[in-house]
This record gives structure tokens, sequence and C-alpha cells, in this order.
């Protein structure tokens, strides 16, 4: 065990406590069953944690055990990650791991967040204060419940051995930042960490270089997107994770569970989130499932040749430093045949060169091949890239304005159409190229209803809001629906292949 506090620290009547405490160093199992009064008064029922709880803190204990942490040389982090149906008992394990790590590692540091304000104040961060009554080393510690300033801390160094609540705000991710508890235990808490953004999970991880970190997460799988997520999927190797069915568990509603599974079936999302511990097939407000992105890229390798769809190129033009500029080419159903071309840190000249080549059949991306249509994202810098174009000469350029009126009137704008359409051609069998990026920015946009009950997807202001990244791709794709291309059977009819037979009146969507 790392350093300890002299054998004269004040432990209010229980000269021994100390010792037992440190015991319980990498035995936080131990320290659960010994330090509450379990079968009596508010716990006469209980023997002690159920089973998951159990397997779950004899874990923890293997790992902290195995990294050996000497309190002086940092050790990697203990990362332990819980999806699960609803009534199992996180909160209390939230709880119990707060009051283990406090009382077994002096000078320790800790923060506790959840998804919203009132589940921190009145759930997560009451059922810390509830177990820590009932701790025996309850007598250590003081604690503050009032809104803005949740904290607990030993009684006799109140700054440097403490755990603070802190709602999970973008705004107040700097708070989040490095606990500077070398000679200790930095630690983070994350309940219902599903919603949390992921701007919170970046500033936690920097902070867990110091001493012996842990970092707990626990949630409902109700994304398929995000930092929690990735605990299970792509980050799954950083991660000791445990997926949670509420059935196996003591606790839970069985009649309840009953009653979902008659109502909803074993494999609807409702179930899967509320009872499996599962993440879902399309979260629920998801625009685009995972499972359809998901058949479009592990589709054949070549869609079915269509010597007559017309070739479309969509432009997202970056706005900002850390986005990027993407050049996504659909032909027909085929969108993987040419991979997308991104462009960091490119100006709009640049932009604007690189899509002239395209225009013009040279640039070696599209080998050759003359675009019938351009369409690009002239919303703000996208309109200097237009503008441009057009100087050139270019003909075939569309200025594409995402938040103009849509044509058919249950979609809010031009973006909800677009990406209607782009769903729609996945539905008709589309393919894309197989990136883990493009699904994973097709499957996080998420969509609602305006006013009117017209279908409104989020904005990519609303999306970074959120914590996630740009779809700069997956936009690049959609741009390709927003505007509708004659197929060069139609531009034959006409007698005409120039570029400007996109503006003939065929819609290739006139069933939707």
């Amino acid at each position: 065990m790392p350093d300890t506090p002299p054998p004269d620290t004040p432990l209010n009547g229980l000269p021994d406590l100390f010792e037992d405490m440190a015991g319980f160093y990498d035995d936080p199992l131990g320290f659960v069953l010994y330090a509450y009064p379990w079968g009596e008064g508010s716990l006469a029922a209980f023997e002690g944690p159920d089973e998951w709880q159990r397997d779950y803190l004899s874990n923890m204990g293997k790992i902290v055990k195995a990294r050996g942490f000497d309190g002086v040389n940092p050790v990697s982090a203990v990362q332990m990650a819980v999806a699960s149906g609803h009534g199992i008992g996180k909160s209390a394990l939230v709880a119990w791991l707060v009051n283990w790590i406090m009382s077994t590692r002096p000078h320790c540091k800790g923060i506790v967040t959840a998804n919203t304000a009132p589940q921190l104040e009145t759930k997560t961060w009451a059922e810390i204060i509830k177990w820590t009554k009932r701790s025996i080393t309850a007598p250590w510690f003081d604690y503050t419940t009032s809104k803005g300033s949740m904290r607990l801390y030993h009684r006799d160094h109140k700054e440097s051995w403490r755990c603070d609540a802190i709602t999970c705000r973008e705004e107040n991710s700097e708070s989040f930042a490095g606990q500077h508890a070398a000679n200790s235990t930095p630690f983070y808490i994350f309940d219902e960490a599903s919603a949390i953004p992921n701007a919170i999970w970046d500033v936690a991880e920097g902070g867990l270089t110091d001493g012996e970190p842990i970092w707990c997460v626990f949630g409902n799988p109700t994304r398929n997107s995000g930092r929690f997520h990735d605990c299970f999927h792509r980050l799954k190797h950083r991660w000791n994770g445990r997926q949670i069915d509420s059935r196996t568990c003591a606790l839970p509603n069985k009649q309840q569970i009953n009653d979902w599974m008659s109502d909803y079936g074993e494999d609807s999302d409702f179930f899967k989130i509320r009872v499996r511990g599962l993440f879902p097939s399309s979260a629920h407000s998801q625009f685009i499932d995972t499972a359809l992105v998901t058949r479009a890229m592990n589709a054949a390798t070549t869609a079915p040749e269509d010597r007559y769809a017309p070739l479309i190129v969509g432009v997202d033009v970056a706005r900002f430093g850390q986005d990027q500029t993407v050049i996504a080419i659909r032909k027909g159903l085929d969108g993987r045949f040419i991979a997308p071309l991104s462009l960091k840190h490119a100006d709009t000249m640049q932009v604007a060169a690189h899509v002239a080549r395209i225009a013009c059949g040279e640039h070696p991306t599209i080998r050759g091949a003359i675009p019938d249509a351009i369409l690009i994202d002239g919303i703000g810098i996208g309109a200097g890239v237009v503008d441009r174009l057009r100087q050139l000469g270019f003909q075939h350029i569309i200025d594409v304005n995402s938040a103009s009126q849509a044509s058919d009137k249950s979609y809010a704008n031009l973006r909800a159409h677009m990406y209607g359409r782009f769903r729609q051609w996945l539905m008709d069998g589309g393919i894309l190229p197989d990136m883990p990026e493009l699904l994973g920015e097709m499957t996080l946009i998420e969509y609602g209803f305006d006013k009117s009950n017209r279908l409104l997807l989020e904005s990519k202001d609303m999306i970074r809001k959120r914590g996630l990244g740009s779809p700069d791709i997956a936009d690049a794709y959609a741009l390709t629906f927003a505007e509708m291309v004659a197929p060069k059977s139609a531009q034959l009819l006409t007698g005409s292949l120039s570029p400007s037979a996109y503006q003939h009146e065929y819609d290739i969507f006139k069933d939707e």
C-alpha cells in the first residue's frame, strides 16, 4: 500500500480501523462486506451485494493488485465500464466505490458526474451520501449536499483528500482536468455515462497520468455512438467492460420485465436497452440505423452496373480547423467505386482547385470520368468555392443551401430532405465504402420534428454540443442527394449529354 498517515491520525475512537482499511486496499468486495451493517436496520433484508456486484468488485480488486502501485511510480489506469438494464443497483455500486477509494487511499482526489444535474444531485450523490452515513468510516468524513457544492472530504485534510460532484456541462470540462494525486489515486466515476458529452471524456482521459488512476463508468446503453459506446466497441481493448442483463439480478421488478417482454419482444431496442444491457440496433432518435449502413458497407464488392446512371459529386467544405473538407462521389447505387477525398487545412482556393480537376475528369481520384453535377455546401466558407468555380467557367456547379425549404413538405428543410433521400437510397441497395468513421458519422445524427410536425435533423452545431465530431463524410454523400440529377438515358432522349443536363426535370425519388 502507498504511504499512509501517521498512527496517531484521529480515528474517532476506532484505533484499529485504519489498519483494517489498509487491508482492503486491493479488496473492494471485502471492504463492502465489512464497512456496512448488512442484515441490520435498513439493510436487514440484505446479506451483501448482488452477484453481479460481487463479481465487479472482485475483478476490480484483481486489477488493482496486478497494477502494484507503490505510491511513487504511476501505473496504467484501471478503466471499468458497465452497460446494463434498469434497476440493478448501479448507483449503490457507485457509492461503494467512492467509499472504498476514499477509505483506503489517503489523499485521493475524485470527481463524480452524471448525465444531468437532477440525476447527479437527487440520485447519484444522494446515494453516495446515504451509503457514506452507513459506512464504518463515516466519522472520518464530512460532506455537503447543496446544489453547486457537493463534496465529500476527510475532516482533517479538506483540500487534499476529497471527492467532488460536478455536472457534465461542456463549459465545466476544465473542472475535470488532472486531479494531481501523484502519490495516491485520482479517480473519476461517470453515472448514466451514455449521455455525458465527449468533451468531458476527453478532459478526464488527460487526467489519468498520475499515481494510480481509476475510472469507472456506468449507464444504460441508449446510444450506439459516443464514448460510452466506444468502451464496448472501438476502445474495448482499453476497458474492462461488462453488459448486465437485469433478469440475472436480484433487485429488478421481474413482473415488469415480463410485461416488457410481452409488449415489445426480447429483440426490440426497448428491451435491449432497458433489460438486456445491449446497445440498440438504432438509437431512439437515430435517423439512419446501424444495420442499414452496415449492410451497405458489407454488400458485394460492386453495385450492379448502370451505364446511364449520373455521376454526382458532393462537396462538404470545412468551416473549422478540426473539420475536414470531404469530396464524395456516387454513380447510381454505387458510392464505393471511388473513395471519398478528404482535405484537411485546405483553404477555399485549394478546395476549388481539387474540385475543378474533378470537374474536368483530370483528378486521379475520378479516373477520367466527367461528373454530371457537382453539389457544394455553399453556406459560409463554401460560398467561396462555388464563386471560384463559377468564375473559372464551370456551369454544372450547384450551390446547396441545406437550410432552405425542402420540396417535400414533410421535411423541415433541405438538409432533412437530402438525408431522407440518402436513407431511401440505402434501402434501395446503395453501397458505401467500408469506413468505420463513415459508419459512426451516419449513425450519430438524430432527428425530431418542428412545430409543424415536419422531420428535422440536428445541425452540425447541435452535434458538436453533444461532444461529437462533425459528420463531414456523411454530409458529403448526403449532398449528392440535394438535387434531382438526370440519368444519362434522359440526357440521350433530350439529345444532350452536356453538363447542364442536371436541370432536366427527372425525379429519381418520384415514388418516395
